[in-house]
């Protein structure tokens, strides 16, 4: 439990903020929210962990301290304000304002906002997932043959970027003409973001024994998981607003929700989680990819938010059940190589 220590007292902070500021109908939606935040972004806690367990302690902690400030008051709050100020042309000061006391105007431009969101958010979670799956340094290979298969395409150069802008030159024609470019270029951001930020960071990692470079791998590393974060939770954002459109309650919810994901990212780490359930990560990914799908497809059509949370928690049951299985066939074949040399 010393894991989630913070977590537990960050969320008596939100409970007591969020009664405070709206009553126990504001705290019991600030649980409801945090609990959603919570059941959405395992898979976001296991692709963290990956991550995470190649930083040293030192920028471990500030992903649990400077980190979730970046991700409560800059993706959660801030970040969608300044979106607003940027689609409508009002000030930031202007939309904070309506943010705070004209919640229904703030979430219909919000809303209005929603493809360029997903079209940032899903590419940078689509070349993720590309990124992984087109790994050719991958020894493991979940779904067998055709996963080795699509590892081997790695080979090709840049082939994640390439099968990404013609996926979004594919859906962009598929939207209304007035948004298209809005679409476009929101999408092509996000695949410049992730290729930035991922080249520095394996920049750094191959020089780390040059001084000053395990810094800022570290940093690039940090950099890359508030991205990702922050990819993740646009959409659980603009969701929270189907629950409730007070813009507090919904950053102390989702704040809540924040945290324990953390927590459980370095928990997952410490603990060595990843090691012994093998396929975890594999899991994780898909539904990252299957996010980043969802997100695109939600640019044309409404996809209910019960579909992402099921498919996630589907496929991550399933890479534990893998892992297990896994086991305990390597543990028969040893133990059989074993008795067999034994009797030889």
């Amino acid at each position: 439990m010393q894991h989630f220590r913070l977590s537990f007292l960050v969320t008596l902070i939100c409970v007591v903020l969020s009664y405070l500021w709206a009553g126990v109908y504001g705290a019991f939606i600030t649980l409801i929210l945090g609990v959603l935040e919570v059941s959405l972004s395992f898979d976001n806690a296991v692709v963290n962990a990956s991550i995470l367990k190649r930083m040293d302690a030192k920028w471990q902690q500030y992903f649990l301290t400077w980190g979730i400030l970046v991700a409560v008051f800059g993706m959660r709050l801030l970040f969608p304000i300044a979106i607003v100020a940027v689609a409508t042309g009002i000030s930031f000061a202007g939309v904070t304002d309506m943010a705070l006391n004209d919640t229904e105007t703030y979430a219909q431009h919000l809303m209005a906002s929603h493809i360029q969101i997903a079209a940032f958010g899903g590419m940078f979670l689509l070349m993720v997932f590309f990124s992984f799956i087109f790994d050719e340094g991958k020894e493991l290979h979940w779904l067998g043959y055709l996963e080795e298969k699509l590892a081997s395409w790695g080979k090709l150069e840049a082939i994640e970027v390439i099968i990404s802008l013609s996926l979004l030159l594919l859906i962009q024609g598929l939207l209304p003409e007035e948004v298209r470019l809005e679409a476009l270029v929101a999408g092509v951001f996000g695949v410049i973001l992730f290729v930035t930020v991922d080249s520095l960071a394996a920049l750094f990692e191959e020089g780390e024994a040059v001084s000053g470079l395990v810094k800022k791998a570290g940093m690039m590393s940090f950099i890359y998981l508030e991205v990702l974060d922050a990819s993740f939770s646009f959409d659980g954002v603009i969701g929270a607003f189907a629950i409730t459109q007070d813009v507090v309650i919904i950053m102390l919810g989702l704040a809540m929700g924040a945290m324990f994901v953390r927590s459980l990212t370095v928990y997952l780490v410490r603990q060595g989680t990843l090691d012994e359930y093998i396929f975890l990560e594999h899991g994780a990914h898909y539904a990252i990819g299957v996010l980043a799908a969802i997100m695109l497809l939600s640019m044309t059509v409404h996809v209910p938010e019960v579909i992402t949370g099921l498919a996630g928690a589907i496929l991550i049951a399933l890479s534990v059940y893998s892992s297990i299985q896994y086991k305990k066939e390597n543990e028969a074949k040893n133990t059989n190589s074993f008795t067999a040399s034994k009797f030889k």
